[in-house]
């Protein structure tokens, strides 16, 4: 990345903001090994790419998903060392996955429960 370019990119707050994080939790994951190191500009402030962006898009949904930190920290790693990775990130996805759908299906059956008591409280109302 050039100055430049650099220069142009977004700041902590700005791309925290864009990928809907804090600046902390973002310099937290920075922290953590879950981000690249950012470019800097000249004054020596992080400046996020478009690529960071996406990035850090994958690591929200991940962790909306309810992917654990290491599981994350993992797969960082695993994307670093390149194709010869694809295969293990392909399964910690399909791993994850698994989990996704299972808690989708608690959740379907919590939400059974909630429209059932509301049923009762809207008859009950009514019944005034």
């Amino acid at each position: 990345m050039d100055i430049g370019t650099r220069e142009r990119g977004l700041s902590v707050g700005e791309a925290a903001a864009r990928v809907g994080l804090t600046t902390y939790t973002l310099r937290w994951y920075e922290q953590e090994g879950l981000v690249a190191p950012v470019g800097r500009d000249s004054a020596g402030r992080r400046r996020y790419s478009d690529t960071d962006l996406v990035w850090l898009g994958l690591l929200t949904r991940l962790r909306r998903t309810g992917m654990p930190v290491r599981d994350m920290r993992r797969y960082a790693e695993l994307a670093r060392l390149g194709d010869r990775t694809l295969g293990a990130r392909r399964a910690l996805f399909e791993e994850h996955r698994l989990r996704v759908l299972a808690r989708m299906a608690q959740l379907e059956e919590d939400l059974k429960v909630l429209d059932y008591k509301i049923d009762i409280y809207r008859r009950a109302e009514d019944g005034r």
